[in-house]
């Protein structure tokens, strides 16, 4: 096991060793980062030549750049590094040619040579992200490699690597290589060349593991009526005021319907939502320095200030958000990223693990079980250091949604105050906004999109142009607070911060399909209606709809699938491809999936008769199950007519 280096770290940024190819290793160590030095979150971006490296100063910023110095090609960008074990192509920068990628399973009979990337798996160690570094040199017994944010120690004089690994070539000409650290795992080596002799084959996953399983438990009779939610809770006690007793479903009917995935889906889910998160942050990042494509959502220019404010100030961090997807049999395509004012935590992370302990499902396991751990630790970890008011409208729904965050803070050790909306708000003699009980608001999550702020601000300028580019958002006015004049004052952090209004902003959509034509888990997307959109099936969107409202589904003959009411039909829409939601059993299926400080953290299943998702869609218990199991189940299913 490795032993820990008695040398200090280095400042953050401070130049540690130099790697073959005279390039550059940086210390990684993010608690010495000068906030002066390092004011925004733009200033964490690495460029080469003007292309995008990374974040500083971490692993997979270095591999990159250390490709594109040595070679001129860079990889694609991952969520993490172990992905990079999944890739199959590098960029040649010169002439934008793609040169194969080959991926070497530790043990492999091809040997690791300098140049080629290392990389480890998630877990231990490297908990969640993995790590890859660069070979530099190859022994008989050893490998030495370059590397960033491992340790952030300044190398000896004249090393030109960071650490030396163990190595063993068995009898049969396998070259194993130790991991020094106790906890994690070396996956291999990943070597551009045409050669793919013992190269790990990257084959796609069985289709049928992307099917849903339903099925029925079958209670007994004295747990049909019997209280299963502890209403000593607060949240759950909401919750069953709610919902008018003990119970998942809405529909009577549905009670005891469950649904099951596969462990594969469910890495699927995981993979995609980590990797989605990343290229939606890229795209936000991508919008807000262009000032045309900001017109596109529809914002009051005199915020968007506000909302780079917002995006450069880097402690303004995501607590939490929500995917939605469509997983059929052809693939995972995401519809959307509710990170704004997402909802079903609740559901997700506490009562549909409830459902299956009380009605004795024990088919798989709850794929909820870690969510409140996720959030608890994603606010341990967030700037909060005074009192949190957690605003919310009368609402039934919002309201255990607020007690199950709130119980989340506590847990982290953060003091909180709930206030339903905003009555008995006042102002301070300095121009702060008080609470009821005379605390300042300093800190604030809100279960009210940024939306509702909005259309306050454009209610209050009559939706007159001169009017809105006259507005000065936080400045004090007459009258009691309104949200408005609580989110926007500047002395007031707000969870989510104001920048999420561009990720969840279904504008964002024809920017990310520009952006990353052809990513696996996108759906085709764009302001107009072009020709591939006609010909696949299209759906129009309001760039901001909530709730499904407003939508319009058409097939590739133009015929009106379906289409939903609600309020905003006056807003600016999308064109999206057709990739309806799977039908199983006699309900159509949407997976969702949550993240937590940006990570994936959780997923739930949403149901309902109509192809589109709404406010009113049930949420019903979701397992999944290992992979040799779930055939089993699928041609159960089958048999029995319940998919």
């Amino acid at each position: 096991m490795l032993e820990p280096s008695p040398l200090p770290k280095e400042k953050f940024g401070s130049v540690i060793g130099i790697a073959p190819g005279n390039v550059p290793v940086y210390s990684c160590d993010y608690e010495s980062a000068d906030d002066s030095e390092l004011p925004t979150r733009q200033a964490y971006r690495s460029y080469c030549d003007g292309i995008y490296m990374g974040h500083k100063w971490q692993c997979v910023e270095f591999a990159r750049r250390w490709l594109y110095v040595n070679y001129g090609y860079v990889f694609d960008d991952i969520a993490m590094a172990h992905d990079i074990f999944r890739l199959k192509k590098v960029r040649h920068i010169r002439d934008n040619t793609l040169l194969p990628l080959r991926s070497f399973r530790n043990g492999s009979l091809r040997h690791p040579q300098p140049g080629c990337l290392l990389i480890y798996d998630e877990g231990g160690e490297f908990e969640m992200t993995g790590h890859v570094a660069v070979i530099t040199e190859v022994g008989e017994h050893y490998v030495r490699i370059a590397e960033q944010n491992v340790g952030d120690q300044m190398w000896p004089d004249g090393q030109q690597y960071s650490r030396q690994i163990h190595a063993e070539v068995t009898a049969d000409g396998e070259f194993w290589l130790e991991c020094s650290f106790g906890d994690a795992t070396i996956l291999g080596w990943v070597i551009q060349t045409d050669n793919d002799e013992y190269a790990e084959l990257i084959e796609p996953p069985d289709p049928a593991l992307f099917s849903l399983v339903p099925g029925r438990v079958i209670p007994k009779a004295r747990d049909m009526t019997r209280s299963w939610l502890n209403v000593a809770n607060p949240d759950e006690a909401a919750y069953v005021a709610m919902m008018g007793g003990h119970k998942l479903s809405a529909r009577p009917q549905d009670e005891f319907l469950y649904y099951v995935i596969s462990e594969t889906a469910l890495a699927e889910l995981r993979r995609a939502t980590n990797e989605l998160h990343a290229l939606y942050m890229h795209a936000t990042d991508y919008v807000l320095r262009d000032d045309k494509l900001q017109e596109a959502f529809n914002i009051p220019s005199v915020l968007w200030p506000k909302i780079q404010q917002s995006w450069a100030n880097r402690r303004n961090q995501m607590i939490t958000g929500r995917f939605d997807f469509a997983m059929t049999r052809t693939g995972l395509k995401v519809y959307e990223y509710n990170c704004d004012s997402a909802s079903c935590h609740m559901e997700t992370g506490k009562v549909q693990g409830r459902w299956a302990r009380h009605y004795g499902c024990k088919v798989g396991y709850d794929p909820g079980r870690d969510l409140h751990r996720q959030l608890r630790d994603a606010w341990r970890h967030s700037d909060v250091n005074g009192l949190v008011h957690i605003m919310q409208d009368n609402d039934a729904e919002e309201t255990y949604h607020a007690l199950f965050m709130r119980e989340a803070m506590e847990q982290a050790g953060i003091e909180s105050r709930i206030l339903h909306g905003v009555s008995g708000l006042r102002w301070a003699d300095d121009g702060a906004v008080l609470d009821p009980e005379g605390n300042r608001i300093k800190w604030v999550w809100k279960t009210w999109a940024w939306e509702t702020a909005l259309d306050q601000i454009r209610e209050e300028c009559d939706n007159d142009t001169e009017k809105l580019q006259r507005y000065r958002p936080g400045e004090v006015r007459q009258g009691a607070p309104r949200l408005v004049d609580v989110l926007l004052r500047s002395e007031v952090m707000v969870y989510e911060p104001l920048w999420t209004l561009i990720p969840s902003n279904k504008a964002i959509s024809p920017i990310l399909w520009a952006m990353f034509p052809d990513y696996p888990y996108l759906l085709e997307s764009s302001f107009d209606l072009t020709g591939s959109l006609r010909s696949s099936g299209y759906v129009i969107k309001p760039i901001v709809g909530r709730g499904g409202a407003n939508i319009i589904m058409l097939d590739s003959d133009a015929n009106l699938l379906v289409e939903t009411a609600g309020k905003f039909d006056n807003r600016e829409q999308i064109y999206q491809q057709l990739f309806g939601l799977p039908r199983s059993g006699d309900y159509f299926v949407q997976l969702s999936t949550f993240t937590a400080a940006g990570r994936y953290a959780a997923s739930c299943i949403r149901i309902d008769e109509s192809p589109v998702i709404t406010m009113k869609s049930d949420n019903l218990c979701l397992r999944v199950v290992e992979d040799d199991f779930f055939p089993e189940l699928l041609a159960d299913s089958r048999e029995t007519g319940s998919s």
